[in-house]
């Protein structure tokens, strides 16, 4: 799945590791999500799109539209 993340992250001047800890998981789990290697289970997606202020969709695509 692609997303904004990482360009969202960096927007802020957020480390990964910083924005783990806003989502109470682990730096590897945030690295995972960034590069596609991993998707992020609804309720964190859900805990992401209310840190960023912005809806699930526009911060996640799942490639197939």
């Amino acid at each position: 799945m692609k997303n904004k993340l990482k360009v969202l992250r960096a927007m802020r001047d957020w480390s990964q590791a910083e924005l783990a800890s806003r989502l109470d998981v682990s730096r590897q789990a945030v690295n995972a999500i960034e590069t596609g290697k991993h998707d992020p289970s609804l309720p964190l997606a859900f805990r992401i799109a209310r840190l960023f202020e912005m809806p699930i969709e526009e911060i996640f695509d799942d490639a197939e539209s």
